[in-house]
């Protein structure tokens, strides 16, 4: 048993941060998938429009992605040894702060559609200093944006979970020698995360947006719904208000990472 969880601790550090932060940042990705998914176990159809109706859970949601992305950072604070690189964790740390707001800024240019140059930056800091630095770029970049473009509101803990979770994915991704083909995969997952993004994202209102609704149009959720027919729904509800909009994001992030 403990040669094992030296192994894995020693595949943590060399992925660029702290056992610690791995479990901090998977209790994070665990409790927003929950946020995400619970509505769809409810009894009853909402009677509230989703900025009300997740006016009670948004809050403790946006408090506890924060506090874990801190909680995970400060982890990285312990002086014991070196990260990526030989780099320290104290400026890891300083780094990761350079990045978030520098990417944030980003979130003032304006935008054409679903493009936004902040993602392509998320997936090659994930890329580059593994997942879990991936994740809290992503999140913290959402966070700090919010307070720079007046976007704050019940959907800001699940855009932090969505960007986290792009960051993270791109850490995984595999690394192979030749850089032109790594940089093919990484262009190839930015497009891919560019539709899923918005794919998940739709899920923190979707079951709300047409609470009661008598009229069946095949593209709102329902309780009485089984789960292939949700998600036959939810597939005609994103291909009508959200494909080509996503797909704008998608060329972008593929054209900025090239």
């Amino acid at each position: 048993m403990s040669e094992l969880h030296n192994s894995m601790t020693g595949r943590w550090e060399r992925d660029g941060l702290s056992a610690q932060s791995w479990i901090v940042v998977g209790v994070a990705s665990l409790v927003g998938a929950a946020a995400f998914l619970y509505p769809f176990l409810l009894p009853l159809v909402q009677s509230d429009a989703s900025d009300r109706a997740r006016a009670a859970d948004a809050p403790l949601l946006f408090a506890l992605v924060t506090l874990l992305s801190l909680i995970a950072i400060a982890f990285e604070l312990d002086p014991a040894g070196d990260r990526l690189g030989g780099i320290s964790a104290s400026k890891l740390v300083a780094l990761l702060g350079v990045l978030v707001a520098a990417n944030a800024s980003l979130r003032l240019v304006p935008a054409f559609l679903g493009a936004s140059p902040i993602f392509a930056l998320i997936i090659l800091v994930g890329a580059v200093f593994g997942p879990v630095f991936g994740f809290q770029m992503g999140s913290l970049t959402m966070l700090v944006s919010a307070f720079l473009t007046g976007g704050i509101g019940p959907w800001l803990p699940f855009q932090m979970l969505g960007a986290g979770w792009v960051g993270l994915g791109a850490g995984l991704i595999p690394q192979p020698v030749d850089p032109r083909r790594r940089l093919a995969l990484l262009a190839a997952y930015g497009a891919v995360t560019g539709f899923a993004y918005g794919a998940v994202l739709n899920l923190w209102s979707w079951p709300f947006t047409a609470p009661g609704s008598v009229e069946d149009i095949g593209l709102y959720w329902n309780p009485s719904l089984s789960a292939s027919e949700s998600l036959q729904h939810y597939a005609r509800f994103y291909l009508v208000t959200s494909l080509w909009y996503d797909a704008f994001r998608a060329l972008a992030n593929a054209a900025i990472v090239l």
